[in-house]
């Protein structure tokens, strides 16, 4: 399967009943002789034409990785290294944890580089940089990153990490004050594809919009959306969309901010913001029946229209500026098996540039089988 909906192509022909066709007629029209079906010789020829077909599906492979649609893995990084555009690497989460001190303190504190803190059963987040308190301040907040790179220091709350596994004198609490948040994974080959592709954009010194969009998406790989705004002369208002919806955590826009107002980024005579999209809250009130017919296989359909409902959602909030037309879910719905479906909420909202909508209210319920 190739990306970016372009016709799929195939540089060799690999169907065992042609090759083996062809193979044939080359010998009658040299030789004069036509082998029949239990020729040993033509057995042989059988037996050489699944190895050709093993031999072609592999060249054709190889050759495919030479064309962004299709290429993966270190094929992929290959491709980004031409248009200067490497894989994203993995990252920590990071959070902001506070110290909260003895009053009764005489002495600095020094909190040194690397204090640790303990959460779940083996999650630690350690401070970025060494502080000093002096007498008389009774509360700090120093940034700390996990000690485990990818998503397993996500989505801790404020207050969650209250553990200080280093003893320092005079701390009397700490915690985190933001969720923990921007661990990633390695970059997947399709996000990294599409950075790849728009990478031309990069080229340019003049503020496109594409360079924002691209440069914005070499801040993280959560970043699913970009949208360039320009609401005055010599501004620039980049808003930015995770995975599955999300918003950006206010750590994730300034580290975009710091990328797209680079020096050798950002026009001099630009201002650059970054800010999250505005959500747009949206009601859905979906019925649907299933053919009595299809009785026998009622679970396994109201698995998939499960699923087809989910999958719906996600697609919605995952673009800014998608507008909400319930007729999508509705083809979602029957192509996952359902035979008759009824809305019960607006069909249509429109959603703006900016904005990104997200389900508020969500009523789906089954109505019970029902004859054509």
């Amino acid at each position: 399967m190739n990306r970016f909906n372009l016709p799929d192509i195939n540089f060799l022909e690999k169907s065992p009943e042609d090759i083996e066709r062809d193979i044939l007629f080359h010998i009658e029209e040299k030789t004069g002789i036509k082998l029949s079906n239990a020729d040993p010789r033509r057995k042989f020829i059988q037996g050489l034409v699944l190895y050709i077909v093993q031999e072609r599906n592999n060249l054709d492979y190889a050759l495919k990785q030479n064309l962004l649609a299709y290429a993966e893995d270190e094929f992929l990084d290959h491709k980004g290294e031409e248009v200067g555009t490497p894989r994203l690497g993995d990252k920590a989460a990071v959070t902001t944890m506070e110290f909260i001190l003895e009053e009764g303190r005489v002495d600095v504190l020094v909190i040194p580089k690397g204090t640790r803190f303990l959460v779940g059963e083996n999650t630690f987040f350690s401070t970025d940089e060494t502080v000093v308190v002096p007498v008389g301040q009774h509360s700090i907040q120093v940034p700390a990153t996990c000690l485990e790179t990818g998503e397993v220091g996500n989505g801790y709350l404020p207050g969650e990490i209250t553990n200080l596994v280093d003893p320092i004198p005079w701390v009397k609490e700490v915690r985190n004050i933001t969720v923990s948040s921007g661990g990633v994974e390695v970059e997947e080959d399709d996000p990294y594809a599409e950075r790849i592709r728009i990478a031309p954009e990069s080229f340019s010194v003049a503020g496109p919009e594409g360079a924002y969009e691209y440069w914005a998406k070499t801040a993280s790989q959560q970043i699913v959306d970009v949208v360039v705004l320009n609401p005055s002369d010599g501004t620039v208002d980049i808003r930015v969309l995770l995975q599955d919806g999300e918003l950006p955590s206010q750590e994730l826009l300034d580290e975009v901010l710091a990328v797209c107002s680079d020096k050798k980024v950002r026009p001099l005579t630009d201002k650059v913001t970054v800010n999250a999209p505005e959500v747009v809250f949206y009601d859905v009130d979906v019925q649907y029946w299933i053919l009595q017919s299809n009785a026998s296989v009622l679970s396994t359909i109201q698995e998939k229209i499960n699923q087809a409902f989910q999958d719906y959602l996600k697609w919605q909030k995952e673009k800014m500026g998608r507008d909400v037309d319930l007729s999508e879910l509705i083809t979602r719905l029957k192509s996952a098996g359902a035979y008759r479906v009824i809305v019960n909420s607006p069909m249509y909202q429109e959603i703006e540039k900016h904005q990104v909508a997200k389900e508020n209210v969500v009523n789906f319920s089954f109505g019970g089988l029902t004859d054509e």
